[in-house]
């Protein structure tokens, strides 16, 4: 099995943990080899789609650090939850539109099995100062 690179923690942390067929990602921010991609908060006046890059490299950053606590034969059954923090001023209520694009990634490269419950929570600051801040709990499966 062919694995990509693990995103770089950011600190004292692992990027995912596995219990059984769960695995449950570190919030994961769109930094690319350790690199942020974009920086700032969302602002109401702000075109939505400014950001799909951003978070899309956020999903998929959550997706691989999943992918890679599989064991042979395995594969990601489903997302069971996403939860989605965006770094938005106070007048900012389109979230869960933000948030749609991981949605959307997920199902791209899942199917069906990328839907899962979700969470987008409008939060004051991120890490890094970054847009966004992706989580994922995945169920796998032989």
């Amino acid at each position: 099995m062919t694995r990509e690179a693990n995103p770089i923690p950011q600190g004292k942390y692992v990027p995912a943990t596995r219990f059984g067929n769960m695995i449950f990602t570190a919030g994961m921010t769109p930094r690319n080899n350790g690199v942020l991609l974009k920086t700032g908060k969302i602002k109401a006046t702000d075109e939505i789609a400014d950001y799909k890059e951003a978070v899309v490299q956020a999903a998929k950053n959550a997706l691989t650090a999943a992918k890679n606590k599989l064991e042979n034969g395995e594969k990601i059954a489903q997302i069971m939850q996403i939860t989605v923090y965006v770094n938005s001023e106070t007048d900012f209520t389109k979230q869960p539109k933000i948030a749609d694009f991981a949605s959307e990634y997920f199902c791209e490269e899942l199917g069906e099995s990328g839907v899962g419950s979700r969470a987008a929570v409008g939060v004051a600051v991120l890490p890094g100062d970054a847009p966004v801040e992706i989580s994922i709990i995945a169920g796998v499966e032989n």
